[in-house]
């Protein structure tokens, strides 16, 4: 009787189908406090739910047919660093005349454990390969507390945290563009968000980040800085190779450089209706930036920088089919200043090739955006858009070559488009961009330009937040 009642058990457990034992298995490792079960084949090896089952893996393509078929817009007067992957773009912000793969995205996303998610991004294009984000965020923390660690797009406004395939238009809003960077607010490092028992919804966030964002952190640290001159020998007249090299003037400033805070706030207002509105603000303990001229000429800024925002999206559900009605109302606006010691140096050899400083001032640069837009489903899977831009209401650059301090124009850009969506995984869009432009000489650079944008989605993509 005693060794039937051992044995029963078994026999009954291994006459299940293999399948269904690993499930319960996996399971059962997924209860708190569980102890992990061996594989069903009778290996030695644990498994747990976290490498019992694939991660979901997602692929979006983003193509893009870019005109610019009146006039002609370089970067905005006073800013720098929209693009800057080094394939010579300029005018299209990223984008070539002519048809364009701007982008593929490979994602996967999976719970590690019971304590753990994790998602990764990889973007592709021609030319590299590059990881927008790789993260862990907890999970079952206390008191609506979690923790994110990893590379990620900050949560500071609203569309930065967004992905290309999660804009509403072919291309970023400026004040984005162009106070953080190409890819926006993207960073390595942790953050603490907490979301409080209250009776509308509330979220605040709490980033410590590297610090090597371009337009609000960037960081050059303690080096060597070199050219190499080839000149005529005035004896011979044969070439001479010459390089000239110095240590440059930075110190290293050690991680994080970059705190950010924000905090959200969506009111109740019914089912149809739902707003967020959102603060943001960040600080940098350590801002830096050099440029060598051909000429021999270096120069460098040394200091710290801050930001701030507001955001603000309303939505309204019209309840009919695929979208037809439904109205979504988004602004956001970003002020930023950066306060730094500018140095102009020139190699010289009067003193052995080395950095002679020329001139040294201390000033401030205050630059700020603004956006608006609109978005209304005018037939089942149709969507018409609008959206007006200034970049540069505040804009004093202490930022700029050769002279050091400088105050610019504003820029203004308008775009509107239609979106078709046939199912969730693919979009059509056209967009016709107006963009005015202040220039550095003073007037405006005035340019026209059509986008025709295809995406498509491959496998599983999870639900876009608010």
């Amino acid at each position: 009787m005693t060794f039937l009642k051992r044995a029963l058990p078994v026999a009954v457990l291994m006459s299940l189908p293999l399948p269904v034992m690993a499930q319960d298995m996996v399971r059962d490792s997924q209860l708190p406090g569980a102890r992990l079960s061996p594989l069903p084949l009778g290996g030695s090896q644990q498994v747990t739910s976290g490498s019992a089952f694939n991660p979901d893996i997602s692929i979006i393509v983003d193509t893009v047919y870019f005109n610019e078929f009146s006039g002609h817009v370089d970067d905005p007067a006073g800013f720098e660093g929209g693009h800057s992957h080094g394939h010579g773009h300029d005018h299209g912000h990223g984008l070539d005349d002519g048809f364009n793969l701007r982008e593929i995205e490979l994602a996967f996303s999976a719970s590690v454990d019971n304590y753990f998610d994790a998602f990764v991004m990889l973007a592709l294009d021609e030319h590299s390969i590059e990881v927008e984000e790789a993260y862990a965020t907890s999970r079952n923390l206390p008191a609506g507390l979690q923790i994110k660690v990893g590379k990620f797009l900050s949560d500071v406004g609203y569309i930065n945290a967004q992905h290309p395939h999660d804009w509403a238009f072919v291309d970023r809003p400026l004040v984005n563009e162009f106070l953080f960077g190409d890819h926006g607010l993207q960073e390595k490092g942790v953050q603490l968000t907490w979301m409080p028992n209250t009776p509308f919804y509330s979220r605040f966030g709490l980033e410590l980040l590297q610090g090597e964002t371009e337009g609000i952190a960037s960081h050059v640290g303690s080096g060597r800085v070199s050219h190499v001159t080839v000149t005529p020998n005035p004896d011979t007249g044969n070439p001479e190779r010459q390089r000239w090299r110095d240590d440059n003037p930075f110190n290293d400033v050690s991680g994080p450089r970059l705190i950010t805070g924000f905090a959200k706030f969506g009111p109740d207002l019914g089912f149809d209706h739902a707003a967020q509105f959102g603060i943001s603000y960040g600080y940098a303990r350590g801002f830096q930036r050099d440029d060598l001229h051909s000429s021999l000429h270096y120069e460098t800024w040394d200091g710290d920088a801050w930001f701030a925002g507001l955001d603000a999206v309303y939505k309204y559900s019209a309840g009919r089919s695929h979208g037809q009605g439904d109205l979504t109302l988004q602004g956001e606006y970003f002020y930023r200043q950066i306060d730094a010691d500018f140095r102009e140096f020139r190699f010289s050899g009067v003193n052995n090739g080395r950095l002679e400083e020329t001139n040294h001032l201390s000033g401030k640069s205050r630059q700020d955006g603004l956006y608006i837009q609109g978005l209304y489903g005018i037939a089942p899977r149709w969507q018409l858009g609008l959206r007006a831009e200034a970049l540069g209401l505040t804009n004093e650059n202490a930022l700029v070559e050769d002279d050091g301090f400088a105050s610019f124009g504003t820029s203004y850009r308008y775009a509107g488009n239609v979106t078709f969506r046939p199912t969730e995984f693919s979009m059509l869009r056209g967009q016709v961009n107006r963009s005015d432009f202040a220039t550095d000489n003073g007037e405006d650079g005035d340019g026209w330009s059509f986008m025709l944008q295809f995406q498509m989605a491959l496998g599983v993509h999870g639900a876009h937040q608010f």
